[in-house]
């Protein structure tokens, strides 16, 4: 029986590259070579650099943290660029898309393998572009009586009339509309704050939300399937790292405490899982996603959902699936046996 061609693209346009080559190398590294031929392709930072690379020369590269902050790119100049992308990819039974952020979980790259009638795993155009604008999201989520925080939305255009409004009413997160992995997110607890949380924001977005400030107990829900979706574990996050489940709390090493599953009651569990799973069929997510709550007080509270996960050594998804009894070898199966129907 032959082996199905998969094409791991990571990298690309967006402040998650290092993450999404983390993910990328991690998925690389457990894909089973008995049933798969695997064919790792690394998108530079500019995004117009593709390169397909050795799966042995990708796994024994240092770790892409070590280029993060620079504009050093992870893959050495010898390589070779792909010249012809489109012909490439004709030749894949199915793309591994394990990429995070603008530029590839929100819909673009999607598309364009759309175009070219090729397989993917996750999440389509749509549901993908909706997951990562946070704005959008919520206001589906509104309408469709899902709870989420109380916010207000500013535009660039309009921050200092917005600065007079809100001013007189911390604490509350400032975060761009369009980004993951807790890019770009302030906790404003004083009005000196906040020009520096705008200021953070808008380098990544011209729409900021300002949401109202939960302090409140952070879980976490994983989706597996399409269209019987099963859930895993509830995971409880504890930061260590920062005050909230920041990009360092998530990715440095001992950054947060993870429970698994959470400790919370049945009862409680039942109606978060039951959530995330509504969340992932109004959005027309498919193949996995990772819903993320706050409790307010017994009550939860939706954030964001994930439609393409982290899948890193720290990743909360992988946790989660390996509580439920799923290996990391076997829950990649998983993603892309549910990506080829």
């Amino acid at each position: 029986m032959s082996k199905a061609k998969v094409a791991v693209l990571m990298g690309g346009r967006t402040p998650e590259h290092e993450i999404s080559l983390i993910t990328g190398r991690e998925v690389v590294n457990n894909l089973n070579k008995d049933k798969y031929k695997v064919f790792p392709i690394v998108i530079s930072r500019t995004g117009d650099k593709w390169k397909l690379v050795p799966p042995n020369k990708l796994l024994k590269s240092p770790t892409p943290l070590t280029i993060k902050g620079t504009s050093k790119e992870f893959i050495p100049a010898r390589i070779k660029q792909i010249q012809n992308v489109k012909q490439l990819f004709k030749k894949f039974d199915v793309v591994f898309i394990a990429m995070h952020g603008p530029y590839g979980e929100d819909g673009t790259i999607q598309g364009m393998l759309e175009i070219m009638g090729v397989p993917y795993t996750g999440s389509g155009v749509l549901a993908s572009a909706l997951g990562m604008d946070k704005l959008m999201f919520r206001k589906i989520m509104e309408k469709e009586s899902v709870p989420v925080p109380r916010y207000s939305v500013v535009r660039k255009d309009d921050l200092q009339k917005a600065l007079h409004s809100i001013a007189n009413n911390p604490p509350y997160f400032i975060k761009p509309h369009n980004q993951g992995s807790s890019v770009g997110i302030s906790i404003v607890r004083t009005k000196k704050q906040l020009a520096k949380a705008f200021k953070l924001a808008f380098k990544y977005s011209d729409v900021a939300l300002v949401d109202e400030y939960i302090e409140g107990r952070e879980v976490t829900c994983g989706i597996l399937g399409n269209e019987k979706p099963k859930v895993l574990p509830l995971v409880e996050i504890i930061p260590k790292k920062g005050k909230f489940f920041d990009y360092n709390s998530k990715y440095m090493e001992n950054g947060a405490e993870e429970i698994i599953p959470a400790k919370i009651s049945t009862k409680l569990t039942r109606e978060i899982q039951k959530m995330a799973i509504n969340v992932h069929k109004i959005l027309g997510c498919r193949d996995f996603s990772r819903v993320d709550f706050i409790l307010k007080g017994n009550k939860p509270v939706v954030l964001e959902i994930n439609t393409i996960p982290g899948l890193t050594p720290m990743s909360l998804f992988p946790k989660a699936a390996k509580a439920a009894g799923i290996s990391y070898h076997q829950l990649l199966y998983e993603i892309i046996k549910y990506a080829l129907q």
